[in-house]
């Protein structure tokens, strides 16, 4: 019964947040298509709908209505190279693109894709590139994921305190379940006992972020919706943590294997130290691979769903007919897509946990702790 529930309950949250994208793809397609007296119809432009969702930038859309944007404002932080002058405002200034305010510009890509902040003149000559801090969507989403993070967990820490021989409930039971799953199913069989509790705080660190992100960018509600794991950096960023600590917690056997590897012919590491070259090779492509694998499938999954919503109105712009007909069958594959993004989503966020220990137990493993 309980299962049936929770099934039903996904399934609806899914099926929820398919129609909210469904809603705002509609939102844009009609902002798009949206004929003036000096301008002919516009054709639906999938590929800046598609960019626009899954992009960074400077000010979080919620949603359109006509030719008006609902937005939330993000804080802009710029330093001008040419003034040497630090310059804080709202992204509200720019109003979208079309004004500038204090010599600054928002450039909107025209196909879509991130925006970016341009120091102009009053003639609009374009001068050189500002330093660019400022909170964008991307920024803001990963704030509220670790604020989220520390709320949920220190609240589950003081129940453990003020109750700690009472069985754990609610989101505890929850929250425990999945942290001894990372302890004995992730963490144990990569590294040495000895060692399990010095990695154990960075392991479900990352588990945890990496878990509420791909959850989250199913969402398309804010504060949810930001595209975290979909960006490069951000899985560039976590793959970076990952190679630091294995680099850094690397014992002597770990860097001998690198530098003199056992069983290699003479040949092969003099004159030319072909293996040392191979070995440090693989370090670096590790964190490579990590950050690629996250970023490839977590970006292609908001994009499949984008690709099915983009059918309806393609279709629509040659027959409503057929645009009906393939509204059925978008929004079930849409429904199926978002429910197997859950499922990538917790799969996601177990292999690069997965991998970040078995690096971590490869570089502190001694010759008395080698798997056999």
């Amino acid at each position: 019964m309980w299962r049936s529930i929770f099934f039903v309950g996904i399934l609806s949250l899914c099926s929820l947040c398919v129609f909210a994208n469904l809603a705002d793809t509609a939102q844009v397609a009609t902002v798009q298509t949206e004929s003036s007296e000096s301008t002919a119809q516009k054709k639906f432009d999938p590929v800046r709908m598609i960019f626009d969702h899954i992009s960074d930038s400077h000010e979080w859309h919620i949603f359109s209505l006509g030719e008006t944007h609902v937005t939330l404002p993000l804080p802009i932080i710029v330093y001008s190279r040419v003034r040497k002058e630090w310059f804080c405002f709202l992204s509200s200034r720019f109003h979208h693109g079309h004004e500038t305010y204090n010599g600054f510009r928002l450039v909107v890509p025209e196909k879509g894709g991130p925006t970016e902040i341009q120091e102009v003149t009053a003639s609009g000559e374009v001068l050189e590139a500002p330093l660019d801090l400022s909170l964008k969507k991307n920024v803001v989403g990963a704030i509220f994921v670790m604020v989220l993070m520390v709320w949920v967990f220190v609240s589950v820490a003081q129940r453990y305190k003020k109750a700690p021989n009472q069985a754990p409930k609610g989101l505890q039971n929850l929250l425990e379940t999945v942290i001894v799953f990372v302890r004995d199913d992730i963490a144990k069989p990569a590294i040495s006992a000895s060692k399990l509790n010095r990695f154990m705080p960075i392991l479900l660190t990352i588990f945890f972020f990496i878990l509420f992100c791909n959850l989250l960018g199913l969402v398309p509600i804010i504060p949810a919706g930001a595209n975290l794991t979909g960006n490069i950096t951000v899985t560039m960023v976590l793959a970076l943590f990952t190679f630091v600590i294995t680099t850094l917690s690397g014992n002597k056997h770990y860097w001998g294997h690198a530098f003199n590897t056992p069983g290699v012919p003479t040949f092969l590491k003099l004159p030319i130290p072909l293996m040392p070259i191979v070995e440090l090779s693989g370090m670096i492509t590790k964190p490579i691979v990590l950050m690629i694998r996250l970023f490839a499938n977590m970006l292609s999954g908001h994009m499949i769903v984008l690709v099915f919503f983009s059918m309806i109105f393609l279709f629509g712009t040659m027959n409503a007919i057929a645009a009906y007909g393939v509204s059925i069958l978008s929004l079930i594959f849409a429904v199926f897509m978002t429910l197997l993004d859950v499922l990538v989503s917790f799969i996601q966020a177990y292999v690069f946990t997965m991998l970040s220990a078995m690096y971590f137990g490869m570089a502190t493993e001694g010759h008395d702790e080698e798997h056999h």
